[in-house]
């Protein structure tokens, strides 16, 4: 079993905030578990490249990408949105991210990998098509699924996403795309305040309380996610994975642990070895304690190793 893990420096550069929770000490929280577990040298290493116009133009307006592009300081900081500021670093970093889901498809779907983990920020599940917002600039697992669809000419593509906040840009992206399925568990009431509405058939929305632990999560999943996941029967399965559904992480009131994050990821496996070759994209998300981050992404790519 090879799995890839696929990063860059430029990811670090990209500074919020003296007080902003998402930092770059969230990638080197990350390092540090894998080198202290051992998984560090077990994984295949790669530089994330940088994602093209074209890339970013399948799943964002042309006009906006062209914003983020003359809104890049030289120098200081502006806001794209309250939650969302960009420094001189942050055009690189998001595109950094975003290549990563690109890398990381071209690798799963030419054997080089089993699997793939995009260790990048910024976070991209709430980036829409014309609007970034909530820590997000580009939305990265939409792009490198439709890189997906549009280079390897995949006609079923799976994302699932198990962050506490709705990915409502990945939903806006794709609600009208069925060669894509969205599955999703999130905190609701809490933002983005989506995900709740008539969606098409496609998109499998399942709003958890606060509070909910990981028997009820995995309830959840076995209920409304699997039995979806095997219908759909996809060719390549892409994870959202945000870690701050953590009982540790006060970013929100979610208590699963790393051992849920790791069961998760062994059901999806299942069904990516099932009807995928195994193949497998997942990049980070949230995930904003930092101990408890380190844990469970180390849990994870340990659940992707089987």
């Amino acid at each position: 079993m090879t799995i890839s893990i696929i990063s860059h420096p430029d990811c670090m550069l990209h500074e919020m905030g003296a007080h902003h929770p998402e930092s770059p000490a969230r990638l080197r929280a990350i390092q540090d578990q894998l080198l202290y577990s051992g998984l560090d040298l077990i994984l295949q290493h790669h530089d994330a490249p940088l994602a093209t116009r074209e890339q970013l133009c399948r799943v964002h307006d042309f006009e906006y990408v062209e914003k983020i592009f003359l809104k890049s300081p030289e120098e200081g900081q502006i806001w794209l949105d309250a939650d969302t500021p960009m420094n001189p670093h942050s055009l690189s970093a998001a595109l950094r991210a975003a290549g990563a889901a690109v890398l990381g498809v071209d690798m799963v779907m030419t054997g080089q990998s089993n699997a793939a983990f995009c260790n990048v920020r910024p976070p991209g599940h709430h980036a829409e098509h014309n609007k970034a917002m909530g820590f997000c600039i580009f939305n990265n697992i939409a792009v490198g699924a439709a890189h997906a669809l549009q280079m390897h000419q995949r006609k079923r593509i799976a994302i699932v996403d198990f962050d506490v906040h709705h990915g409502n840009g990945t939903e806006d992206i794709f609600r009208e795309v069925p060669e894509v399925l969205f599955c999703s568990t999130f905190q609701h009431p809490f933002y983005p305040d989506t995900g709740t509405d008539d969606a098409p058939a496609h998109i499998i929305n399942v709003p958890l309380t606060a509070g909910t632990d990981g028997r009820a999560f995995r309830d959840a999943v076995e209920s409304h996610w699997l039995p979806k996941l095997e219908t759909f029967q996809p060719e390549l399965i892409l994870i959202s994975a945000g870690f701050d559904a953590h009982v540790e992480d006060n970013m929100a009131n979610l208590c699963l642990t790393e051992q849920d994050f790791s069961w998760v990821t062994q059901k999806i496996k299942m069904i990516a070895d099932k009807y995928a070759k195994g193949r497998i994209v997942s990049t980070l998300e949230g995930g904003y304690a930092l101990p408890a981050l380190g844990r469970s992404v180390a849990a994870h790519i340990n659940a992707l190793l089987g």
